[in-house]
């Protein structure tokens, strides 16, 4: 399988109100025209935004959709996300039609189960999480990719500095994050010359690619920006990062950190010496920019590791964002790529 994706930056819907529902509709039937859905798979599409929106607000005392493109094994999909407050429920008692925590016909989650690709929940005492993808054609979850990724720009600015890319060809894979300095137009004209030079880039050599990275974002103000190299047939990774990107290889009972080396990709940085890691299928890469926290542990989270990895990044965005940057995040469950 051959991959080749840049990650668009996520939409971001407010849901508090009956009015938003209509907004998160509209946002996601973009995205379906965007990815080339014909009308009935747009319609799919519109169908599950308006539910899990109606949801956030009937059951969730509100909250917010995120809209993604994601890449699946054969195309392009269209991934929603609605993150509440709500009092939490079980998945598998609220997928039969009938069942309602809040008074209504009790019909949405079947719903969204019936036109979705792929489902996933988790829930807490801090709210719920639902994450739905739709590819076209009705194809089943054997379509989706594990993985999840977010790129959501500052509150009040129009362009998030933040980038990601993935590639796959054979059993290579190479997972990129690029957080530009700063943030604003600048910074996301950064971004986008380093992830433009990543697609462009031939192998997958972690430092062959940030040096492609180094002179693709040349002239602009630089940023940080790590490159996750992985043979999924020997289980290794060869890392290489300069700045602030935070990486971790995940498991049930422990993780270990990948460091990078100072400096500012596309300014000046000495070398990108890569570090070697064996990481067994099921292991979990998490890459984010400094706009999460890194004190964050999945161990805090019993069972969330088995979760979709895009749930898995939507609670570490809920509960860890700074607020104050962008924020970008990569998860990738390791050995299922192909």
């Amino acid at each position: 399988m051959d991959l080749n994706f840049a990650g668009q930056v996520t939409r971001v819907v407010v849901v508090e109100e009956t009015s938003q529902v209509g907004q998160a509709r509209r946002e996601a039937l973009a995205l379906a025209e965007q990815a080339g859905f014909n009308e009935t798979d747009a319609g799919r599409v519109a169908l599950v935004a308006t539910e899990l929106a109606t949801n956030v607000i009937k059951h969730g005392r509100g909250g917010r959709m995120l809209l993604s493109l994601v890449c699946g094994r054969s195309g392009l999909g269209i991934e929603l996300c609605a993150i509440d407050a709500g009092p939490g429920f079980s998945l598998a008692e609220c997928l039969p039609d009938g069942y309602s925590t809040g008074g209504t016909q009790g019909i949405g989650l079947g719903a969204i189960a019936r036109q979705a690709t792929l489902l996933d929940t988790w829930s807490d005492a801090r709210g719920a999480v639902i994450v739905a993808r739709v590819h076209p054609g009705r194809a089943t979850a054997a379509l989706d990719l594990p993985y999840g990724a977010l790129r959501i720009a500052m509150r009040h600015e129009v362009a998030c500095g933040d980038g990601w890319h993935l590639r796959a060809h054979g059993p290579s894979v190479a997972v990129t994050l690029i957080d530009g300095l700063g943030h604003g137009l600048q910074a996301a004209d950064a971004a986008q010359a380093g992830v433009a030079a990543v697609a462009q880039a031939s192998g997958f050599d972690a430092p062959g690619l940030v040096g492609a990275l180094h002179a693709g974002m040349s002239g602009t103000r630089g940023g940080a920006a790590a490159v996750a190299s992985i043979d999924t047939q020997a289980g290794s990774i060869q890392f290489a990062g300069i700045g602030n990107i935070s990486a971790t290889l995940c498991e049930p009972t422990a993780s270990r950190g990948m460091a990078s080396h100072p400096g500012i990709v596309g300014v000046q940085f000495r070398k990108a010496q890569p570090f070697h890691f064996h990481a067994p299928a099921g292991t979990l890469l998490v890459m984010h920019s400094d706009g999460l926290q890194a004190r964050w542990s999945l161990r805090d989270y019993p069972g969330l590791f088995h979760r979709h990895p895009s749930v898995i990044v939507a609670v570490l965005q809920r509960d860890f964002d700074r607020g104050r940057d962008d924020v970008g995040i990569v998860a990738l469950r390791l050995g299922d790529l192909h």
